[in-house]
């Protein structure tokens, strides 16, 4: 049985610190002609229940508190698509522009990486840490069917960087299961997600496979799992998201009231049954509590 459920608004990014300026090169390239007052993505909870959201064009990073205080807690002049806490508790980030980058102060960063010898980064997507420390990210730059070299890299715990996949057609969210043995990349342009072992073959690229085939909207773009083994996906461009269960059969369907832009999904570290949503066009952060 498929949960057909409504989403709830929980956090609104306040109007003093919606974006009123010249949209930046990346609002331009990807909104053509459209104001952009930010871009949510990459949510998450750190330790303390602290939701953590990226804001790209605006080179924000965002922390909002448990009561729902908003804060800036780094703006940089780059694009953040998303930020994570490292084992070690660096925050470090995966900047569209700049590449994998650590956040070391209030507008401070250094540059980790670049890309590998002869291939530069196309453009950072989104990131995800494995329970042995591996940093898993995507780089999609502005690959799609007509072009399907979106990139997987894994960058070990001793640092090691590896390119894992290069033939995605626009690879985006990026998460593991909860023992670690999947990887599940959003493969935004078909429209699927894709699965493959984490255990990587000593030489060469890995087996995969599309887990699951959806529809509608742009694709799916953020990823996430809980302890139950479920698969939370954002539908881009479509205004809900879906969870499914281990296997891939669906448990729910969850629509937002409001806002079309679905980037982004986690579920509350308190209650693994509570996914909250990110709406980027309007700037909103729903819930939804999704039943057994």
């Amino acid at each position: 049985m498929t949960h057909r459920l409504t989403a709830i608004p929980a956090f609104r990014l306040p109007e003093n610190l919606r974006y009123t300026g010249e949209p930046s090169a990346w609002a331009k390239m990807t909104r053509p002609g459209q104001p952009m007052h930010s871009f949510l993505e990459a949510a998450f909870f750190d330790d303390d229940r602290n939701l953590w959201l990226s804001d790209v064009p605006c080179g924000r990073v965002f922390m909002v508190s448990p009561e729902g205080e908003w804060k800036v807690a780094h703006q940089i002049d780059g694009e953040p698509h998303a930020m994570r806490l490292a084992p070690d508790g660096r925050r470090i980030a995966a900047d569209y522009r700049h590449g994998l980058i650590e956040l070391t102060g209030p507008s401070a960063f250094n540059v980790l990486s670049t890309g590998t010898e002869g291939q530069p980064f196309l453009g950072l997507s989104d990131m995800s840490y494995g329970p042995d420390g591996a940093l898993w990210f995507t780089d999609s730059g502005r690959t799609s069917f007509s072009d399907p070299t979106g990139r997987v890299y894994c960058l070990t715990a001793d640092g090691d960087l590896r390119l894992v996949l290069d033939c995605v057609p626009y690879s985006n969210g990026i998460c593991l299961s909860p023992d670690g043995a999947w990887v599940y990349v959003a493969a935004t342009r078909a429209n699927q997600v894709w699965r493959l072992s984490s255990r990587l073959p000593q030489t060469g690229q890995p087996m995969v496979g599309a887990f699951l085939q959806l529809s509608g909207g742009l694709g799916p773009d953020g990823l996430a799992t809980n302890k139950n083994g479920w698969l939370a996906v954002a539908q881009a461009q479509a205004g809900r998201a879906y969870v499914f269960d281990a296997l891939g059969d669906p448990i729910a369907d969850i629509r937002l009231p409001d806002g079309l832009w679905t980037t982004s999904v986690t579920f509350h570290p308190d209650n693994q049954n509570s996914l909250y949503i990110v709406d980027a066009q309007t700037g909103t952060v729903f819930t939804s509590n999704i039943p057994e």
